[in-house]
Parts: structure tokens; C-alpha cells; sequence
């Protein structure tokens, strides 16, 4: 796959992103983990049907880094202007973790520019589990000052148990994808206390799009509590859970997770 990636100016920072085929417009938001690369896979489903926009969050990639506190409402509010800059009056939204909060703002901040949500393994406030385990991750990164052992202190939490047992050699790819970040760590610490802020649940019934929530019945960050209180506080939202899954569902069952997106996106 030939991707082109171009940097875009948002307000002081740069964002890269890509831009790929042609029809409606769907914007993939990735996590606090990684950059646009989580979504190669449905960039390539994706773009013979619709027109896809990914990027690096601020503080990710090689987008703009920069040790300040930030918020997903900014992060938001950065993806709204990167939809300008692209000239995307409206789009679907597929935000993953960090980048479902994300998404949930920008349904509340602009809702005329937001066609549908699709919130993967995310959250409208993380339940206490999930706060511990993301600072569990964040005190490992800041106490051992290398990615590498944050991701072995860390990839026990993205994927099942099963999972983990039987695929040893993904789950060490895995690991070698997370301790093979090159952000600034004050970063990501700054966006992981952005995540354990985050909290819309007195605001969900504002938004009025069609919402397809999808989570894992194993996942300790964004567990079927926090699942759950996101369904039941979204007036329009469709809930698919994957059984013997983790945080990382989309890696451990990515045939299923596939399908009913292309399915949710056509609908």
C-alpha cells in the first residue's frame, strides 16, 4: 500500500496525516499507544469505498510533541481542524480508546459535522480498574525511562488471557510495536492523565448520531463497566462485545472487528 503522508497546520502544531480514496469521508483517531499505523489494516479496507483520513495525534508520531497538559477536548478540537484543513464538511469518526473520548467531543463540540461514531474499546469515564492500570503504565515508563519496558510491563493489558497463552510470537510482535515508540514520554504521560480525566457521562444523551460501541469481555481498561455506562448513556448506540477479548480485540479477532465496520459504515 502506497501512502502518501503530508503534515497539516493546526494553530501552533503540525499534524501528519494521510488522505486515501475517494466517497464519504470516515476519520480514524487512533489511541494513547501508537500513532496512524494502528489503522493500516482498515485504511486498506477501507479506502475503495470511502475516503480516509488518518493522523498522528498531537504528542504522537511525528506530529507536533510538545511536554504541556492537554485535554481530549483539545485533541478534538485539533481533529475538527484538521477536517477543515482537508476541506471534510462531515465524516463518520472511528476513534479507538483515547481516540473514541476524542470522538465523543467532537460530537458534542460540532455535531452537524459528525455522520456516525464508531467507539472501539472505549470510554465515556474510565472505571477505577482502568484509571489504575494506566497509571500502572505510566509510573513503569516514568520509573524505568524506556519504552521497551514499559511495553513488557504493559502488553499483558491489550490482549486475553487466551490470547497471550496461545500466540506467543504475536503477542511478542506486539510488545516489540509498543517498546518501539520513539514519542517524547512526557507525551504520552501528559494524554494518559488526559484519559483518566476524561468524563462525558453527564453528556452522552446530547449526542444524537448513530454510535456503534464495540468492546472486549476481557479488557481491564476499558472494561465492560465503563462499556456498559457508555451504551446506556448514548440515545442511538448499537453494542457488539468480543468474547475472550482484550483491549486490543481489533488485533485478536480483527476478521469480525473488519466486517462490522465496513457492515456499520455502509449501513
Amino acid at each position: 500500500m502506497d501512502l502518501v503522508l503530508k503534515q497539516a497546520p493546526i494553530g501552533r502544531y503540525q499534524l501528519r496525516y494521510l488522505e486515501v480514496g475517494t466517497g464519504t469521508p470516515v476519520v480514524l483517531i487512533h489511541g494513547l499507544a501508537g500513532d496512524y499505523t494502528a489503522w493500516l489494516a482498515q485504511i486498506e479496507l477501507l479506502r475503495h469505498r470511502h475516503r480516509v483520513i488518518a493522523f498522528d495525534n498531537r504528542g504522537a508520531g511525528q506530529s507536533t510533541q510538545i511536554d504541556e497538559p492537554i485535554s481530549t477536548q483539545d485533541l478534538a478540537m485539533d481533529t475538527l481542524q484538521l477536517m477543515d484543513h482537508c476541506k471534510v464538511d462531515r465524516a463518520h469518526v472511528v476513534g479507538r480508546s483515547m481516540g473514541g473520548a476524542v470522538a465523543q467531543h467532537m460530537a458534542l463540540m460540532a455535531p452537524q459535522r459528525v455522520l456516525s461514531l464508531a467507539l472501539c474499546a472505549s470510554f465515556a469515564q474510565l472505571d477505577p480498574l482502568g484509571r489504575r492500570v494506566l497509571q500502572n503504565m505510566r509510573e513503569a515508563l516514568e520509573w524505568r525511562k524506556s519504552w521497551a519496558d514499559h511495553a513488557r510491563h504493559s502488553v499483558q493489558n491489550f490482549v486475553s488471557a487466551g490470547f497471550f497463552n496461545q500466540y506467543p510470537e504475536r503477542v511478542a510482535a506486539i510488545e516489540k510495536l509498543l517498546g518501539g515508540e520513539t514519542r517524547l514520554p512526557a507525551c504520552y504521560s501528559r494524554q494518559n492523565e488526559a484519559c483518566q480525566q476524561h468524563n462525558t457521562l453527564a453528556d452522552l444523551h446530547r449526542i444524537g448520531q448513530p454510535t456503534l460501541v464495540m468492546g472486549g469481555d476481557s479488557d481491564p481498561i476499558c472494561s465492560l463497566t465503563a462499556t456498559r455506562a457508555l451504551v446506556a448513556g448514548l440515545p442511538h448506540a448499537k453494542a457488539e462485545i468480543f468474547a475472550d477479548a482484550s483491549h486490543f480485540f481489533l488485533m485478536e479477532q480483527p476478521a469480525r472487528f473488519n466486517q462490522l465496520l465496513l457492515e456499520w459504515l455502509e449501513q
